[in-house]
């Protein structure tokens, strides 16, 4: 079971390609709000109580490091699930902004407990979408991009630091047509940095399949879907990312 708990509907920047953006109150009458503790830990604890394996997201639409309690409710699901008696699975999807060193420390205490499963805390996955300060500003109207691209090195830095491989990272780039001369520059910056890490990494176009840090190049989602695909097919042949079979499907490429 995926199970999504969506700490709160807000969010910080406003995405051209995201929903929340065009429609900030897309929950209607319940909109802009923050989930209660009570609401919360009623949810985690209640999670003993189902027979099937259960990943945990705590995000939905909004960006969830906004909750300002965000620290105690993701210590609390975790201090709580020894034997991976509650859930399974956890991934946090983030754009970033909010990752200060007291927030990292606590991503990585949680995702390294001794007493459940080392991929218990599979990813944090960070919509990035551009490498200039101009294109992310054109595509997510704040300028905010630098600190984004610092506050995943820094997470990535003390993760060594520490000694420790979990969580994994994605760094996700949407292919949009104001991006799309960007995507050859992500890839080789963030290669630099995973590689002056000595970090093994993956290049894939959808969901990462295996639990790796990862850049993944993904396709955008609009009405006219067709045109979408054929950019997101265009960068990819551009980058060398894929191949295709004698089928006709896409081959994956890790490099």
């Amino acid at each position: 079971m995926n199970l999504n708990l969506e700490l709160t509907d807000l969010c910080n920047v406003k995405c051209r390609f995201c929903g929340q953006a065009d429609n900030p109150k897309v929950h209607g009458f319940q909109a802009n709000k923050f989930m209660k503790w009570d609401v919360w830990k009623a949810s985690i604890d209640g999670l003993a109580d189902f027979e099937d394996e259960v990943d945990l997201c705590p995000h939905w639409l909004g960006e969830p490091t906004l909750h300002p309690e965000f620290d105690r409710f993701v210590r609390y699901a975790f201090e709580n699930n020894a034997g991976n008696r509650l859930f399974r699975h956890f991934k946090l999807h983030t754009n970033g902004t909010l990752l200060d060193a007291d927030r990292i420390d606590t991503l990585l205490d949680c995702a390294n407990m001794p007493d459940q499963a080392p991929d218990t805390f599979g990813f944090v996955h960070f919509s990035v979408d551009a490498y200039t300060p101009a294109v992310y500003l054109q595509l997510k109207k704040v300028d905010v991009g630098a600190r984004v691209y610092a506050n995943i090195r820094a997470l990535l830095r003390r993760r060594e630091e520490r000694g420790l491989q979990w969580p994994r990272i994605t760094n996700a780039f949407i292919v949009t047509p104001e991006n799309r001369h960007e995507a050859r520059w992500f890839l080789d910056f963030w290669t630099r940095v995973f590689q002056g890490l000595d970090l093994p990494f993956d290049v894939v176009y959808d969901w990462p399949l295996r639990f790796r840090d990862n850049l993944y190049f993904r396709r955008l989602h609009q009405a006219e879907q067709a045109d979408a695909d054929r950019l997101h097919r265009a960068v990819l042949d551009e980058l060398g990312v894929l191949g295709l079979d004698e089928a006709g499907a896409f081959i994956e490429e890790a490099f």
